[in-house]
């Protein structure tokens, strides 16, 4: 039966829509942009969803599927183990090199120069040709103020930041949504690089945490930080109400609540890093997959057309 009742998700998909045109970017970027042409980004892979491969299924999948190479974690447990990265993300390396793609985007745990390996992590990355890393993520203490606690991570990423720039090397800091999590608000992670060289600790911004956590004032978050971006992060959620609440739950690209208005306004500004494409869903280890993450990667594609 036909209703004039319109629901919350289309509302939302509307609102969103008629104010894509002011997200990110002003009327003069977006000239600026558009005289020069659009810009090109390579499409990566976290290759978190598929680690239980080795290094030439990972990288073939990689060339399957369409993407221009990776996103890898190297820590412990990832990918690549820390305590091995000498000997195996050279090999990573190669695999990618053999299928003319490449590691763009090196996935750490690294909180301070404490942490285990952290630089023989950096070290062997800078060797193999290898700008950008993530950090870890790093976690308030519930009975510090947090102002303190802000200024312990920036004096905590003085050496990591120096060492970063003596590599000729660019780290980034992710907004993960999370009660604890630093960089869940994204102006926290503002307050920590605001001061710096955005050629050394810049922002890997990722547009679904950042939608969790702000609903309608993503894009202003997204404004407050945009200088500082290095990649783009791009997956989807949708809210579930289950038997302990509402909470967020990953699901395809396109299929939940993050708007392609993002890409849009990201398309009328100066950014030249990577996207790099999250699964966090639960994605099929059988022959389906290839199709599963193809069908990602061409929604991903649509939308950047559709942005132009």
């Amino acid at each position: 039966m036909a209703s004039g009742r319109v629901s919350r998700r289309d509302f939302l998909g509307k609102l969103a829509a008629s104010t894509a045109v002011l997200a990110l970017g002003s009327p003069v970027q977006a000239s600026a942009a558009q005289s020069a042409g659009s810009p090109k980004w390579p499409i990566v892979a976290f290759s978190k969803a598929f680690q239980e491969l080795n290094f030439d299924e990972s990288a073939d999948l990689a060339a399957e599927v369409g993407w221009n190479g990776f996103e890898c974690p190297v820590r412990k447990g990832g990918h690549v183990g820390s305590e091995r990265v000498e000997e195996d993300l050279p090999k990573m390396v190669e695999a990618l090199k053999k299928r003319g793609l490449a590691m763009h985007i090196l996935t750490s745990d690294i909180l301070s120069m404490a942490t285990p390996h952290a630089e023989k992590v950096l070290r062997t990355a800078a060797r193999l040709g290898i700008r950008h890393y993530r950090l870890g993520v790093f976690r308030y203490a519930p009975n510090k103020p947090i102002p303190d606690q802000l200024a312990e991570v920036r004096a905590g990423l003085r050496d990591v930041v120096a060492l970063t720039k003596e590599l000729g090397m660019c780290a980034g800091i992710q907004n993960h949504s999370g009660a604890d999590n630093l960089g869940a608000p994204v102006w926290d992670i503002y307050e920590i690089v605001k001061d710096l060289n955005p050629a050394h600790l810049g922002i890997h911004f990722d547009i679904g945490h950042a939608t969790i956590e702000a609903g309608y004032a993503w894009n202003t978050n997204a404004r407050l930080v945009q200088p500082f971006f290095k990649s783009v992060y791009v997956k989807d959620f949708t809210w579930q109400k289950g038997s302990k609440g509402w909470a967020s739950t990953w699901c395809p690209l396109g299929q939940g609540m993050i708007h392609r208005g993002f890409l849009a306004g990201l398309k009328r500004t100066s950014f030249d890093g990577s996207i790099s494409q999250h699964f966090e869903y639960p994605i099929s280890t059988g022959p389906e997959r290839v199709q599963i993450l193809k069908k990602d990667l061409a929604t991903l594609r649509q939308w950047l057309e559709g942005a132009a």
